[in-house]
């Protein structure tokens, strides 16, 4: 494991890129206030792990919303955000005529699928040729259209922007960039729930956090609650594959960076350029970015299956890079188990 300590910590990146874009929200309550009328909804619990030198406190969101990630905050969040919009009366066809597109290395496809499908929309779901095809088929079954684009997560991307500006779609990606951060804000806004209920159950203030990062979303969204509750006590990692550094690569460059690499088994996490306001957030509220390699990823599902945690090496990157840490017995750690194993 590399890791690196972030210069920029409580001040952020000067860049003038990120002049325009948001920091992170703070507004948990508006989230969990619209989750109270979705009967899906209920807390994931938070468990705790053996196996290590430290107290480890773990926040599981195999089963968020029946949909298998913490993913179902999201794009589910803003498109129900944008039915109740409407005034309509009767929400399940308040967006029909609709079309959500995005592009997806995993559980956000679910997630946009799942909500246009609730309220009558339509859902277009770019995957590149590296996601499996049982994933594929589980997005097919949830009525949304799938179709292939590409060798990575950022060619089906581009193929997805332009679908929505051929189409007249609504695009509904989980990254951002300049002069598209509305909807990506208001995501990562749904994502506070997990944080907030986190923070409400766990026994101790933490002195470190693990977060494992893609993009970034799940990350900035949680390091903004987590110094919002706990001030500048914990000890944030952020946690990304070797292959696909984006915001480590971001934060060693002081501005944002398109990075390269090969394709990462810890598929949801393996993007190559950082989503703007989560770079913006993490600049400000991460002490350390750490990469792990593929083996490192993969070396702690094991002891996660044999305590009925089992996940993906993308759902345990950062209790993978907990694992490889010096904590010791004062230490009290929380880490996000992001995805169930089969997603």
């Amino acid at each position: 494991m590399q890791i690196d300590d972030n210069p920029h910590r409580g001040k952020g990146l000067p860049h003038a890129m990120l002049a325009d874009i948001p920091d992170p929200s703070i507004d948990a309550a508006a989230p969990e206030t619209m989750l109270t009328q979705c009967p899906a909804a209920c807390e994931t619990p938070l468990v705790a792990l053996t196996g290590f030198d430290c107290a480890v406190w773990a926040k599981d969101e195999r089963g968020r919303m029946g949909l298998g990630s913490f993913k179902a905050l999201g794009a589910a969040y803003v498109i129900a955000h944008a039915a109740a919009e409407t005034g309509a009366e009767d929400l399940s066809t308040a967006l029909a005529g609709q079309t959500y597109v995005t592009a997806s290395a995993g559980n956000h496809g679910m997630s946009v699928a799942a909500g246009a499908r609730i309220f009558g929309g339509r859902a277009v779901i770019y995957l590149s040729d590296t996601v499996p095809d049982t994933f594929a088929q589980r997005l097919r079954d949830k009525g949304a259209e799938v179709v292939r684009a590409g060798n990575d997560y950022e060619t089906s991307m581009e193929a997805a922007h332009d679908a929505a500006h051929e189409n007249d779609w609504i695009l509904l990606s989980d990254s951002s960039w300049p002069r598209y951060t509305e909807l990506p804000h208001r995501l990562m806004e749904g994502y506070l729930v997990m944080a907030a209920e986190a923070a409400r159950q766990m026994p101790q203030p933490p002195t470190h956090i693990f977060l494992q990062a893609g993009v970034g979303g799940l990350a900035a969204a949680c390091a903004a609650w987590f110094r919002q509750v706990w001030g500048d006590a914990p000890e944030i990692i952020v946690v990304e594959p070797h292959a696909a550094p984006a915001l480590h690569a971001s934060i060693s460059a002081g501005e944002p960076v398109a990075t390269i690499g090969p394709v990462s088994a810890m598929g949801r996490l393996d993007c190559k350029e950082p989503s703007l306001i989560a770079l913006k957030g993490l600049a400000r509220d991460a002490d350390r970015f750490a990469l792990i390699s593929e083996e490192e990823a993969a070396s702690i599902l094991p002891l996660l299956a044999g305590q009925d945690m089992a996940t993906t090496e993308s759902g345990a990157a950062g209790v993978a890079a907990l694992k490889l840490s010096t904590l010791g017995p004062d230490d009290v750690a929380l880490v996000i188990i992001s995805e169930m194993a089969d997603a």
